[in-house]
């Protein structure tokens, strides 16, 4: 199995942790699909995604609609896309995603948290180099049927495809993960969620108290409603 797996199965915290949480941040995914490719599903395989991942969160389908038809105002906010990058107690480099409608306030938070938890973000490319971009796609095992599909998966990009606890996994390159979007839809497999990956090429070890520090950085970082997500080469050995 692929790093991608691995790095999956370590990762402590998750995105979208709470519920309340989860709905803010996949409706400003939702948003963001919609800006970029319009309010149909069909024709906008981004939002599709979106609309995925909101179930995996179990966010009501009416919800999902509400999102769908505010992201198609005129008068909605725009959000944007935005990485940024920083180093944590230890040395441990750190990756935050996020999307906002206001850099300036977001910029300011992430700083300030980065300062309070013993770190200090840093400049654009600063650790970005640390980490590979991967992507997932997950697909129930009943939905998919792995030995007619397989070689024409390997032909959309898949690097690596695996099955755990009633999910398939496919995981691609970066450049290859529209392709598989795409093979995805012509086979008509239907996905029930996925996420691009920022894997660490290789992993900081650092001693238990600068671990809990690590933690606990990445924790606030997330508790702020702007972060999508967020990346770290530490070696975890907490429980």
């Amino acid at each position: 199995m692929g790093r991608a797996f691995e790095y999956r199965k370590e990762r402590k915290f998750k995105r979208w942790g709470a519920m309340a949480t989860a709905f803010t941040r996949v409706g400003r995914e939702i948003a963001i699909a919609v800006k970029n490719g319009g309010p149909n599903p069909e024709a906008n395989p981004k939002l599709r995604i979106a609309i995925q991942n909101a179930k995996a969160v179990q966010m009501p389908k009416d919800r999902v609609e509400a999102a769908i038809k505010r992201a198609s105002s005129k008068d909605e906010k725009d959000f944007e896309e935005v990485v940024y990058e920083g180093i944590g107690p230890g040395g441990v480099a750190i990756m935050v995603e996020c999307a906002t409608d206001n850099t300036t306030r977001t910029v300011a938070n992430v700083r300030v948290l980065f300062s309070k938890g013993g770190g200090a973000l840093g400049t654009s490319g600063s650790v970005g180099y640390l980490f590979e971009r991967k992507g997932i796609f997950k697909v129930e095992s009943g939905k998919i049927k792995l030995d007619v599909v397989e070689l024409d998966l390997i032909d959309g990009g898949a690097e690596d495809i695996y099955e755990e606890d009633g999910t398939v996994y496919i995981e691609t390159s970066f450049n290859d993960f529209g392709n598989m979007q795409k093979k995805l839809d012509e086979l008509n497999i239907e996905i029930s969620g996925a996420e691009l990956l920022r894997i660490p090429m290789n992993k900081n070890a650092v001693p238990p108290d600068a671990e809990k520090l690590v933690h606990n950085l990445i924790e606030k970082l997330e508790e702020d409603e702007d972060v999508v997500n967020v990346f770290h080469n530490m070696v975890e050995t907490m429980e």
